[in-house]
């Protein structure tokens, strides 16, 4: 059996698969709010006391931090997840940590064609690397390197790069960023859930709308980025509606850096939490404009396929298969 796992800043999803002649199945499968829990272990033997007795062959876990000589430390929170302790807690010695961009890559591959929204309608299929971005509780990036006959995930740091504003609006932006955030302004701090209620702020502090009196709530809610999406789709709050098309603009921008340094002339794909929800908006010209806006590059950036992945277990997917094929 095989254990497999997506563990994020806001949940953990962990489930129990069998490696079949078609792929994989899930047997098993259940949602974990992570910081409800001190670790990752307790997690894991939560899940598997409600399994019942199982024997776990092989186990891979995507998650959300950069995994060095087997051990992490979570970004988004104060777990450290090391495999050799794994490996007792599961009584096999085949674990894998893996970036969950890396994991969300893998699984890009397995995904059917419905599971994706084609953005880019000039985009052609081509042989060579791909790469991934997912916006979600943080911000990640991923490579698929391409050999000649398979693809090889490769995970980075990279929504940690330092923010690069491109209009005037952003400049000013960019000013107000690091008095609240020290100096260091990442992509991360913008491209994330939290990111989109800091643009609400900056938005709101710079005066381009007044704020309507039933979104001054916003700052007491648990899911900010939500309501700020919302009012932004269906009630076309203006203050709302320039967050989502800052947003888009900004994720755009980043995501076409990501393509030039990966060469992504195979493809570009979009994961995370984020753009299927605000799906309308990331169809509006503002990501792409801003993904072509490369200026002797933007012919070969117009020929890239970009894809936008509906499935929110691309991640869970990708650590499945890959402890079922490569442990």
């Amino acid at each position: 059996m095989i254990l497999a796992g997506d563990i994020g800043g806001t949940k953990t999803v962990l489930a129990l698969c069998e490696k079949m002649d078609s792929g994989v199945s899930v047997r098993e499968k259940r949602q974990f709010p992570s910081r409800e829990y001190g670790s990752f272990a307790e997690v894991v033997g939560a899940f598997l006391s409600a399994c019942g007795d199982v024997s776990i062959d092989a186990a891979c876990f995507g998650i959300a931090g950069p995994v060095i000589d087997g051990k992490c430390h979570t970004t988004n929170l104060a777990w450290d997840i090391a495999e050799s302790d794994l490996q007792k807690q599961l009584g096999t010695q085949r674990v894998k940590l893996l970036n969950d961009l890396e994991a969300t890559a893998y699984g890009m591959l397995y995904l059917d064609e419905e599971a994706f929204v084609v953005l880019n309608p000039y985009g052609r299929k081509q042989q060579g690397n791909r790469a991934v971005i997912a916006a979600g509780t943080g911000l990640g990036e991923a490579f698929l390197f391409w050999d000649g006959a398979h693809f090889h995930p490769s995970a980075s740091e990279g929504g940690h790069c330092d923010f690069a504003p491109t209009t005037a609006q952003q400049d000013q932006m960019l000013k107000w960023l690091r008095s609240r955030f020290k100096g260091h302004v990442s992509y991360e701090r913008l491209l994330s859930g939290p990111g989109i209620y800091t643009i609400y702020e900056y938005l709101r502090e710079s005066g381009f709308a007044p704020e309507s009196p039933w979104m001054q709530e916003v700052a007491k809610s648990d899911d900010k980025s939500a309501i700020i999406s919302q009012y932004a789709l269906e009630y076309h709050n203006p203050l709302c509606v320039e967050t989502l098309r800052l947003f888009c603009q900004i994720y755009g921008q980043e995501a076409g850096n990501l393509a030039l340094k990966a060469l992504s002339l195979g493809g570009f794909y979009i994961g995370g939490g984020i753009a299927p929800k605000i799906l309308p908006m990331m169809q509006e010209p503002y990501f792409l404009d801003a993904f072509f806006a490369k200026g002797r590059f933007e012919e070969m950036l117009r020929s890239m396929e970009v894809k936008i992945s509906t499935d929110p277990e691309t991640a869970l997917l990708g650590a499945a298969h890959y402890a079922a094929d490569k442990l």
